[in-house]
């Protein structure tokens, strides 16, 4: 077993240094282990390649040529060559392409807990590559997914100029553009560019429209990036991050002007290995070496300086080695990074399982099989098991694990300190459109805010406008052209405008027509409220009249000429008043139904009244001359009959009407270009005007009956009033024909209603008002001798 290397590295990773302890704390674990690999120690030789290329690949030959140094000498005699079987690491995408390619050739198995290149998965160029972290392929679609999820299409990229951010990029534009989302800018950027390109950097989020800004960089990177949005004074940008930086502890200590609150982003799911926290921070035994990396290690974990350092400050404290983490609060303590430690647990482990099912291991393992690169990066990539805390481990055709990220929020404390909480997941082996779930937890946004950003080039453009894109800019940049006269659209971000009439939509569809109101004759617009109170009045001044003829009752006025009749005729008129606030209102199609049988029964029931009336009058005065008994075959009996009947034939023309094809509410696009009219289609034409035709008829057999008994010598001829009110009746349907067919829309109802309303009016003044007026002025008049003076 080999010790680490010294660094060379220009400053000491905690990071790095927790990686190795994870990677010595499982090796030793299997070691310890009668299960796996029984009676076979694996050793490990540890290099830091400082995330330098050129360091890597000088490794990486080192080991495949078995140059290596070793530093120490072993602990205990191998009774086989130290060679090497395997390689976990490296952690970042371009430091592994380069061992990938040095390597690749001799089938070494290359095992990485955190590069996320997608161009590692191709197996043509990097063909003994291998990961416990999902590809960026799976994180650059679910951050698309994320921003889509928000609303977002209008957002900054910026990005490390590697192949992890290269290409992270790259798959998260794709992505994006197939989401309907628009980049504005995608800026690289790498940690030794020079000052005057970052401010470039700066100056372009300033001069940016968008309010989101997607970050795939390096935690390292976004050191830099966060140092110079601090001394420029960006803020209130809502992030999106990567893995990379999205849980970095440091990155949120620095954070102090709170330039990243609200961030939101990917990270692998939380895990645990239990015993390896305590693991980590037993650092007691380190104290121990002499190797400079664990001086240099010390120094900077306790801020202090060993006597013995060339480099001891004046003002700092002296490292006694006995020094306690007990308190100490920096990135080597924050256990945030346990998954990716994970990552480096399961990597050795698959390692272990792939040697123990080559040597076939039970109880013991055969120590004559000839290990071959080659077969044991077949073996690693069958390998399928669970750790031991349940976590299953196996990789796919490209060497990949299964795709599943937590959505972390960077939500601030009280105490000003970062909380990483995770507030969704990501699982991209579930349907597309399951794979994005998040929880019913407050999020917290950029600047503290509880609202979700806007980050759009333009707003959606609503029904009746389409969109016309921007010119030189991209698709999510357009202006909102209000549709042609005629035309429509009835969708959000429509791109065409279709005719408003066209015979294939339903009416809902055409409901949407921009700028077409709907248009019937209203209860709360000022002309159906005056023609609801003329229908009322008339109601109540029939109530009127026939309460007066109630009190009355027995006086001659109100018994001449079938008293009967005269309270049956009020009640029609009640009917007729009434009837006409069934065509106020929201066409539907009960209302249709109702409104014009009721009209033309009620009608018929009034002019059958007013026809029995003049034939009781003719009949009366035949009944005067000598041998006449006329009135024997026309007495109350025969007046009820004869009502009865007229109004039964309207009521069968009604019923076949309503049976054979009814009236129905309709919306009429045809006849305004800026309107929808709802009004009552007549269903069948023949049965409208059949109703109207049979209550014609009937007013003018009346009129001519009334107008021939007019000259009748009485003090009070009521066929006088009758001939007047049928000469009123008829001259108000007989205008209402042209008005009708002539008028548009609402006004239509309006002049069907003022025919009926006025019509109603007639009959009530012109037989009962002379009748009231002598009644309550005149009683005198009220005798039967007046009344039979002539």
């Amino acid at each position: 077993m080999h010790k680490p290397l010294p660094l060379e590295c220009t400053s000491l990773s905690f990071r790095g240094f927790q990686y190795a302890q994870t990677m010595i704390f499982a090796i030793e674990e299997i070691n310890n282990s009668t299960d796996l690999l029984p009676g076979i120690s694996l050793g490990y030789k540890m290099y830091d390649n400082c995330d330098s290329i050129t360091r890597s690949v000088k490794v990486a030959l080192l080991l495949t040529n078995g140059n290596e140094v070793v530093s120490a000498p072993t602990e205990a005699p191998c009774n086989r060559p130290a060679e090497v079987q395997a390689i976990i690491g490296g952690t970042s995408s371009s430091p592994c392409m380069a061992i990938g390619t040095v390597i690749g050739h001799f089938y070494i198995s290359q095992i990485s807990p955190s590069a996320t290149c997608t161009c590692l998965s191709d197996k043509t160029k990097y063909p003994s590559f291998l990961r416990t972290i999902p590809s960026d392929y799976y994180q650059s679609r679910a951050l698309a997914q994320l921003v889509k999820h928000f609303g977002w299409t209008w957002v900054g990229g910026i990005r490390s100029n590697d192949d992890y951010g290269n290409n992270g990029m790259a798959t998260f534009t794709e992505a994006a553009q197939q989401l309907g989302i628009c980049l504005e800018y995608s800026v690289s950027f790498f940690r030794a560019d020079p000052p005057d390109k970052i401010k470039k950097i700066i100056d372009i989020i300033k001069a940016s429209t968008s309010k989101v800004i997607v970050a795939f960089l390096l935690h390292v990177d976004m050191d830099v990036v966060l140092n110079a949005l601090s001394h420029h004074n960006v803020t209130g940008y809502q992030w999106v991050g990567s893995e990379s930086w999205i849980i970095d502890f440091q990155i949120g200590e620095k954070d102090t002007h709170h330039i990243l609150d609200g961030a939101i982003g990917l990270f692998i799911p939380k895990a645990q290995v239990s015993g390896l926290k305590e693991f980590i921070l037993d650092v007691k035994q380190l104290s121990l070496s002499s190797n400079e990396l664990f001086t240099e290690f010390w120094e900077t974990l306790f801020n202090c300086k060993f006597k013995r350092s060339n480099s001891s400050a004046e003002n700092q404290r002296e490292c006694t080695g006995h020094e306690d983490l007990t308190g100490v609060k920096n990135s080597y303590t924050d256990m945030s990074l346990m998954p990716l430690f994970n990552n480096i647990y399961k990597g050795v482990y698959a390692v272990a399982h792939a040697l123990h099912n080559l040597l076939g291991c039970n109880k013991t393992c055969d120590y004559k099989v000839q290990l071959d690169p080659l077969m044991i990066l077949q073996h690693i990539r069958k390998i399928q098991f669970k750790t031991k805390e349940r976590d299953e481990v196996y990789f796919d055709e490209n060497g990949d694990p299964p795709a599943k990220y937590e959505i972390i929020n960077w939500q601030p404390t009280e105490n000003g300190i970062v909380d990483f909480v995770t507030v969704g997941l990501y699982d991209a082996s579930l349907p597309a459109d399951k794979q994005l779930s998040l929880q019913n937890k407050s999020l917290f946004w950029s600047q503290n805010s509880q609202q979700v950003p806007v980050s759009v080039c333009s707003e959606k453009c609503p029904p009746g406008t389409r969109k016309v894109l921007q010119k030189g800019k991209p698709v999510c940049c357009y202006d909102c052209i209000r549709c042609a006269e005629g035309e429509i659209s009835n969708m959000t971000d429509s791109i065409t405008c279709e005719q408003c009439h066209h015979e294939s939509w339903s009416n809902e569809r055409r409901d949407a027509c921009v700028k077409k109101e709907a248009e019937f004759l209203s209860y709360e617009e000022i002309m159906g409220v005056l023609l609801t109170a003329a229908a009322l009045f008339g109601t109540c001044m029939t109530a009127v009249v026939a309460a007066i003829f109630f009190t009355y009752r027995t006086t001659p006025i109100v018994r001449a000429n079938n008293s009967e009749l005269s309270f049956l005729l009020l009640f029609s008129l009640t009917l007729c008043f009434l009837c006409s606030l069934t065509f106020i209102g929201r066409p539907s199609e009960w209302s249709c139904m109702l409104r014009h049988t009721a009209f033309g029964i009620t009608f018929v029931l009034c002019i059958s009244c007013v026809l029995g009336k003049t034939i009781v009058v003719l009949m009366a005065f035949r009944a005067t001359l000598p041998g006449s008994n006329v009135m024997k075959w026309f007495g109350p009996a025969q007046q009820r009959l004869s009502v009865v009947a007229f109004t039964l034939i309207q009521v069968v023309i009604c019923i076949l009407w309503l049976t054979i094809s009814p009236p129905f509410p309709f919306k009429n696009f045809t006849q305004f270009k800026d309107k929808i009219i709802l009004e009552c289609a007549l269903g069948s034409a023949v049965g409208f005007w059949a109703v109207l035709g049979y209550i014609g008829l009937l007013a003018i057999l009346c009129f001519i009956l009334a107008f021939l008994a007019r000259k009748l010598p009485d003090n009070f001829n009521e066929a006088k009033l009758i001939t007047f009110s049928m000469l009123i009746f008829c001259a108000v349907w007989m205008t209402f024909i042209p008005a009708y067919v002539s008028s548009p829309g609402k006004f239509s109802v309006a002049v069907e209603i003022f025919a009926i309303l006025a019509s109603s009016y007639g009959l009530l003044i012109c037989i009962f008002l002379p009748k009231c007026y002598i009644i309550l002025l005149k009683p005198e008049k009220n005798t039967k001798k007046n009344m039979m003076g002539k």
